[in-house]
């Protein structure tokens, strides 16, 4: 048989595979479910099905991986107060740290004092557009695809459309213990939205191979936390964070990691009277992946009522990994290669800016708004999620 010859019979076979799957699949179950479904369903013809199977399935669990860590082990907002004090020992009275109303993410090193009790929510809506760089939303994340060697596009492609929304209400709040010892909490509600499909096209040709969608809403992964500041003066303060991440989530639903996670931070503050800068590093064991974290913070009071911040958050997680396309010759057809997804070696650094503003509106309420933008391209990404959070110190 000719070279010709036989590129019209691999098209003549794969033409008849491509149509005989052209009904579409649907389904609507759990969002975990939902990934299964669309990731390890597959109508290309590589010849290897184990080799398919097995690539689907690290696919399918990088994907759910990747939205718990936006889910289960995320920054939870900082349950401290706006309102910091430091007892002043030659007046022997409680006086104000700064006039800036301080963090959003980033643990600032002062607490808000002995018997100081403080309660708030934030309200968050993200949706994610990228995995690793790659398109979720319009069809150009290709998951396994068979081409000629001698032609630069596949002529055999199944890719898959993925919609994912998040809209979280968390409730902190935080007491203070003594002088120096802080603790907390935050309960994070969460309502997950997935929908997607996975779409065939054979040489122009599109066919719709499986669709479904998926709700999901409840309890997230609780943190107790405590705080304590080894030093706390005039010019700054230092000191040590502990958080512990219960495993309060349902994991099937994605809500969840399914395991308990501890953090622990290293706190570092500058606190002048209208500027104030903020440091943390900590390590996490536990919970969806190993990680070191590390952020830094900038917040300027430009007046008495309204603080301005930007913060930088980096996240480095050593079970997370990239996802990658692979090519391998096809085992039984001469001149065909077939592309995988797989997972990488590259291991994921998540890091984010954040901007915004607190508005003292009376009393000890302060009112917040801000914007989470994506920086880096690694894991799950959303191009911008907005917040808005109020706490009020009791």
């Amino acid at each position: 048989m000719t070279r010709d010859w036989r590129r019209v019979a691999v098209v003549l076979i794969f033409a008849g595979m491509a149509l005989s799957a052209a009904r579409p699949a649907c389904a609507q179950t759990t969002p975990n479910d939902i990934i299964s479904f669309l990731v390890t369903n597959q109508n290309v013809d590589t010849g290897a099905p184990p080799k398919d199977q097995a690539a689907a399935a690290a696919t399918r669990d990088t994907i759910a991986r990747a939205l718990l860590v936006n889910l289960a082990s995320a920054p939870i907002a900082t349950s401290s107060s706006g309102f910091v004090y430091r007892l002043d020992p030659e007046l022997g009275t409680m006086t104000r740290v700064s006039q800036s109303f301080g963090t959003f993410y980033v643990e600032r090193a002062a607490t808000s004092g002995r018997g100081h009790l403080s309660l708030g929510a934030s309200a968050t809506s993200s949706g994610y557009d990228q995995l690793d760089g790659l398109h979720l939303r319009d069809g150009t994340l290709v998951t396994t695809a068979n081409k000629f060697t001698d032609e630069p596009a596949p002529f055999d492609v199944e890719s898959l459309t993925l919609r994912i929304r998040t809209n979280t209400l968390t409730v902190f709040g935080s007491y203070g213990v003594t002088d120096r010892l802080e603790i907390g909490g935050a309960v994070p509600l969460v309502q997950l939205h997935i929908e997607g499909s996975r779409t065939n096209v054979y040489r122009g040709q599109t066919f719709v191979q499986a669709s479904g969608s998926a709700d999901a809403s409840g309890i997230a992964d609780a943190a107790v936390r405590a705080k304590y500041a080894l030093v706390n003066n005039r010019n700054g303060a230092f000191g040590l964070a502990a958080e512990w991440r219960l495993p309060t989530g349902n994991a099937d639903n994605l809500l969840g990691a399914g395991r308990s996670a501890f953090r622990v931070l290293a706190l570092g503050s500058v606190e002048g009277l209208r500027v104030s800068v903020h440091g943390n590093a900590g390590i996490v064991r536990g919970g969806v992946s190993d990680e070191m974290t590390a952020s830094g913070a900038l917040s300027v009071a430009l007046s008495p009522r309204v603080t301005a911040t930007g913060e930088t958050l980096f996240r480095r997680l050593s079970d997370l990994h990239s996802i990658v396309s692979v090519s391998q010759p096809h085992p039984t057809i001469i001149g065909v290669d077939t592309l995988r997804l797989l997972p990488g070696d590259h291991v994921a650094m998540l890091s984010s800016l954040v901007t915004g503003a607190k508005w003292n509106v009376t009393g000890t309420f302060v009112l917040s708004g801000q914007v989470q933008w994506r920086l880096g391209n690694d894991g799950l990404t959303a191009p911008w999620a907005p917040s808005l959070s109020f706490d009020y110190l009791f």
